[in-house]
């Protein structure tokens, strides 16, 4: 490693999106065009899903770094989907943001106990999606430096109990 690299203030440090990857889940054609054209300044691959069944089969089949998820879908709801993704070991780091127009404190509470990791309001403003999704993806990407970082030193530690 480089030392001007080690010495970088993290929040200067330039976020590579290029190999993230958002996951857009609406019931609403015009709902997911319109978070899709907000997003499209980033550098990030974009697939979309109509409804939570769907989000899940996706999820299943490629890596996902972060959920932009509806609440009230067909099929599934957003809370349904949230709380699946997050009580499974391999998807519960995904990073989910519920986009909902409900405002009640008891539809809050019941996405914080499923498990989302932030909200967004309908109609959504575009400066705060995009800096939202900026935030979580860091967080992701950091989250996975450091599962890397660990299992090296884990590495490690094992080839010195070998020798």
């Amino acid at each position: 490693m480089n030392a001007p690299d080690q010495s970088a203030d993290a929040n200067n440090e330039k976020l590579d999106l290029t190999e993230s990857t958002i996951l857009i889940v609406d019931d609403n054609r015009q709902n997911l065009e319109l978070l899709q054209a907000y997003l499209e300044e980033l550098p990030c691959t974009i697939m979309t899903a109509d409804d939570g069944v769907e989000a899940l089969e996706v999820v299943d089949r490629e890596t996902v770094d972060l959920i932009l998820l509806d609440v009230m879908m067909p099929r599934m709801s957003g809370f349904e989907v949230c709380k699946k993704l997050k009580s499974a070991p391999e998807t519960r780091t995904i990073p989910i943001i519920m986009v909902t127009a409900l405002t009640e404190i008891g539809d809050i509470e019941r996405g914080v106990e499923c498990g989302t990791d932030d909200f967004l309001s309908k109609p959504i403003k575009k400066l705060e999606l995009v800096t939202r999704v900026k935030s979580l993806l860091r967080v992701r990407h950091l989250k996975r430096e450091l599962d890397r970082t660990m299992a090296y030193i884990q590495d490690i530690r094992d080839e010195d109990e070998d020798a």
